[in-house]
């Protein structure tokens, strides 16, 4: 599987660029965004890949920054959305603000984009809205805040979501969330089961 390349740019369209790697030009199916990033034609650039092979389609899909490429895949994962698709989605708006909008369930927000519909959105958002939630990837999500001056209730129950496996800065999160709802009182346990159930919402 072709999964970077480094070369010259030697076309640069709407939807595609060329890419010359030791005599070979590469045809990239790239979003708007990612077009806008790559440098101007003749100069050297590198792009992460990912080639779409199904039946007599060998098609090669571009993007200069990694964060869109993992969005791209988990768009690409969900039923009724194939690269095309995604790759539209992602020139319709950027990565970390499609997160936000999926975390934030703003249906309404991704409606905007071309090619989504009420029905599509929907279904991006229970779908994805989850493993935003969960993924690895910091520069994708929620900046890590500092949880040193909170209260020992805090700090235990952000402690026990650590150890059940959930990222720090997403449990810190979830704890800020009870606290200012004033739910972060009583038993240790009681408190880290309402914790869990934010991350089941």
């Amino acid at each position: 599987m072709i999964d970077q390349l480094n070369g010259i740019v030697t076309k640069k369209d709407i939807t595609h660029a060329v890419i010359m790697v030791a005599g070979i030009g590469y045809k990239l199916n790239m979003s708007i965004n990612g077009l806008q990033l790559l440098p101007e034609i003749g100069k050297e650039t590198q792009v992460h890949a990912y080639l779409h092979v199904r039946e007599d389609i060998l098609d090669l899909y571009g993007f200069v920054d990694l964060k869109e490429r993992e969005v791209f895949f988990l768009l690409n994962s969900i039923s009724g959305i194939g690269p095309k698709l995604a790759l539209t989605i992602l020139s319709g708006i950027e990565p970390e603000i499609l997160e936000k909008r999926i975390t934030e369930g703003d249906v309404a927000a991704l409606t905007n984009i071309p090619g989504v519909g009420a029905k599509t959105a929907k279904r991006i958002i229970i779908e994805l809205k989850e493993k935003f939630t969960k993924l690895v990837d910091s520069s994708i999500g929620f900046v890590e805040p500092d949880d040193s001056s909170k209260s020992q209730i805090f700090r235990d129950v952000v402690d026990a979501l650590i150890s059940l496996g959930y990222k720090k800065n997403y449990a810190i999160k979830v704890c800020s969330d009870l606290e200012k709802s004033g739910e972060l009182e009583g038993e240790l346990e009681t408190v880290i089961k309402k914790a869990l159930s934010k991350f089941s919402l």
